[in-house]
């Protein structure tokens, strides 16, 4: 068992990617998971994600959120970091300035339809993401079962709906 505390941890070693392929060409699903509202449509995690009033897919953009992750509830505040249709849109919860965690969906064309490529990766240690090595790699893991879960949701809402989106 480890004893590292949280600020000696390198972040870098806290990330992910999970793919998946949809049934979607690459603007259709920029347009879905840029809409920062749709998140909840397929997310175990995020909920009410709504752009401040006026507010959208755009660089610097903010947006708000509640998550749950078994018993815990928080409220998040997310900036935009990139907005590149149709192939990247990146977001950093906390900020761009201070943030601790980025979020990045790259969309490549792949025959009919796009594989999809969401990436976790911290940016600073922080407590509120554990006190420790074992607590920082538990909130890894259950983000990146909940981003495979997401994609997987993401593509069958897709296959569901090909006639709407």
């Amino acid at each position: 068992m480890t004893t590292d505390t949280v600020p000696t941890l390198d972040p870098a070693s806290f990330a992910f990617t999970r793919r998946v392929w949809v049934p979607a060409p690459p603007q259709t699903v920029y347009d879905l998971v840029s809409d920062v509202t749709k998140i909840e449509l397929w997310s175990p995690t995020a909920s009410r994600v709504r752009y401040d009033e006026g507010a959208g897919a755009v660089p610097g953009a903010w947006f708000g959120g509640h998550n749950r992750r078994g018993e815990r509830e928080w409220d998040t505040r997310s900036q935009v970091l990139t907005a590149d249709a149709p192939s990247e849109f990146t977001f950093v919860v906390g900020g761009l300035d201070d943030g601790i965690v980025r979020w990045r969906w790259l969309i490549e064309g792949d025959g009919p339809g796009s594989v999809v490529t969401q990436e976790w990766r911290l940016l600073r240690m922080d407590p509120v993401l554990g006190s420790t090595a074992r607590e920082v790699a538990g909130l890894r893991d259950d983000m990146a079962a909940s981003a495979e879960t997401t994609l997987l949701a993401l593509a069958r809402w897709l296959h569901e709906h090909a006639t709407e989106a």
